[in-house]
């Protein structure tokens, strides 16, 4: 099986006014595989979902940028990449039973990531781990490194950011889904001398990484969602216009 580049090396050639029988002699390659690619340089049996955005000749951003920029909250949030045989990597992301809905969201997700790729659901005691193998992974995730994410730097590579940017409730769905929830808080005021019970929503996001939370509270900047630090890994969103805002656009886990 010849790469893409030798196929266009070879036609190339051609182009050149070589004939198929000097490429073939000063390339090694046979003829009929030269004949071949005239007609499809392709490697056959690779459809357009097989390829990568980011490994093009000009890389670009995923087709779906509106699913890449949620897929990339849950992959911060409770996913994984780990590498395998032959240079497959496999992304995990951990979905907990009692929300069937996200479940359903993250698989379309990775899905439309990887089109030509299966997604695989991997029961574990209360979760489910949303799985698909690929080469390209890492390509698309270029935070996979060695070790725990809180352990190392995160950050957006431009194009990621660019992405986000356009589409900021996505991401900030991606992340909540995946470390955040939507709770509601109760106290006690005194009125007319009686202490009643007030309750009222708000939302959490937890992680153990100081970058990742800095993305999630940047975004919410962007988009108009004020916030608080209630410790060094807890981010809460309480006020009401600002819950108003989560509601219209993320709303609880389902």
């Amino acid at each position: 099986m010849y790469d893409l580049e030798t196929r266009k090396h070879a036609l190339t050639l051609l182009d050149q006014g070589l004939s198929q029988n000097s490429v073939s002699k000063q390339t090694g390659i046979s003829r009929a595989a030269i004949r071949s690619w005239l007609k499809q340089i392709e490697p056959l049996g690779r459809k357009r979902g097989d390829r990568c955005p980011r490994c093009l000749d000009v890389p670009r951003p995923p087709d779906s940028p509106g699913a890449y920029s949620y897929l990339l909250g849950l992959y911060l949030g409770d996913g994984c990449i780990s590498a395998g045989r032959r240079g497959v990597y496999a992304l995990r992301i951990a979905c907990a039973d009692a929300w069937p809905g996200l479940i359903d969201s993250c698989a379309e997700a990775v899905q439309i990531a990887r089109p030509a790729n299966k997604v695989c659901r991997v029961r574990s005691p209360g979760c489910q781990y949303v799985t698909s193998t690929s080469k390209h992974w890492p390509c698309l995730f270029p935070q996979h490194g060695p070790g725990k994410k809180h352990e190392r730097r995160i950050r957006l590579a431009d194009w990621q950011q660019e992405i986000v940017d356009a589409y900021p409730w996505e991401f900030i769905r991606g992340l909540i889904h995946s470390d955040g929830c939507r709770i509601t808080n109760w106290t006690t005021r005194l009125v007319g001398g009686v202490q009643r019970r007030y309750e009222y929503p708000r939302y959490f996001f937890t992680n153990l990484s100081a970058d990742i939370l800095g993305l999630f509270t940047s975004t919410l900047d962007q988009v108009g969602v004020e916030w608080k630090h209630t410790n060094g890994r807890n981010i809460s969103v309480a006020r009401r216009a600002s819950v108003a805002l989560m509601d219209a656009h993320v709303g609880p886990k389902y």
